[in-house]
């Protein structure tokens, strides 16, 4: 059994009179401690699928089960529960709180994570000791976004799900900042999930995901992923 498994899932939101599937009937098992990369075009169900993993939303039915815990079933209280000790979210844009600094953006999780990591080992390993006391506006939309990651990973978190994590910078910015996410996550043995456009990407993955109206098209798994520094961008 996988660190994630899905179970005839399906994601119905109705407008009006009419029913839209976002999500179709979908079987999926994700193994632990790999890259996984969810591709698809707007409107394929890739964000859907990741807010339902992530506990932000619930399936119209079947199951969800991450860490051998079933979160299709919990009430609004024990999804909070879940999304503070299971899973960290980086996004395009940082949500970081521009009146702390470096340091409590990521010392926040803290106060809610069950086994928290070092916010100052962390913040170091993306290149960001020295930057601790900066506030989020003194920095580049690459070192923000750092800081976001930072704050993922230091939570201690099962799982990992980027939602276009490079989407909001340039591409040697992007370049940088992926190959970051990847050393932490290998380091501290996380599943990262991650939803994009970007078909580069992919070829870092151990897993591709293609998604298209609301259904699993295609699974790939990679024996041999090219390194960031391998991709052509």
């Amino acid at each position: 059994m996988g660190i994630v498994e899905l179970k005839e899932v399906s994601k119905i939101y109705k407008m009006g009179e009419k029913e839209f599937k976002a999500l179709n009937n979908i079987d999926l098992s994700l193994e632990e401690g790999k890259f996984i990369v969810i591709l698809g075009p707007s409107g394929a169900g890739k964000s859907t699928l990741l807010n339902l993993l992530g506990g932000l939303d619930n399936p119209t039915s079947g199951k969800i089960i991450v860490d051998n815990l079933d979160i299709s079933t919990l009430t609004s209280d024990k999804l909070a529960e879940y999304r503070a000790s299971k899973v960290g979210f980086v996004f395009q844009f940082y949500n970081l709180i521009p009146t702390l600094t470096v340091y409590e953006n990521v010392a926040l999780v803290k106060e809610i994570a069950e086994d928290p990591l070092d916010p100052t080992e962390i913040l170091e390993s993306v290149g960001l000791g020295n930057h601790l006391k900066k506030f989020p506006t003194e920095l580049s939309g690459g070192e923000q976004q750092r800081v976001s990651i930072a704050r993922a990973i230091c939570k201690n978190p099962k799982i990992l799900l980027c939602d276009e994590p490079t989407g909001a910078l340039d591409s040697n910015t992007g370049v940088l900042v992926l190959k970051e996410l990847l050393d932490l996550a290998r380091k501290y043995g996380k599943t990262i999930i991650i939803v994009t456009h970007n078909q580069n990407i992919a070829k870092m993955a151990d897993c591709v995901i293609r998604v298209k109206n609301g259904q699993i098209k295609e699974i790939e798994n990679i024996e041999n992923p090219l390194s960031v520094e391998e991709v052509e961008w």
